[in-house]
């Protein structure tokens, strides 16, 4: 599980930088990067507060980051078949939220 590149991704993907999103979480960039980076496992606090700030369900940073050897051997073949369609929807999800704050920030500015 690499819940930390699924947190830089939805980060990169909605174009907030590493300091906005450690200073909305209330951690240091410092902690994020080492989070980002595979170094430090977040706290499942830490992850709430990440979805929270970042507006996506938490499923979705379990989704985006799980890996092949996360998966039994025995599942492999479900595995196989299902989680490119799952992931993408995840990544639809992310896309969708994304797309609707960027609508509420040009409505509000109007």
């Amino acid at each position: 599980m690499n819940l930390g590149y699924a947190i830089r991704s939805v980060r990169k993907q909605m174009g907030i930088t590493q300091y906005e999103l450690a200073d909305k979480c209330s951690i240091s960039q410092t902690s994020l990067s080492q989070i980002e980076n595979g170094i430090k496992r977040p706290s499942n606090r830490t992850i709430k507060r990440v979805c929270e700030v970042l507006d996506v369900p938490e499923s979705v940073i379990y989704i985006l980051g799980m890996q092949e050897t996360d998966v039994p051997v025995s599942k492999k073949g479900v595995y196989d078949m299902l989680f490119p369609s799952i992931r993408n929807l995840a990544l639809q999800i992310v896309g969708n939220e994304h797309r609707q704050m960027l609508e509420y920030t040009h409505a509000a500015a109007v």
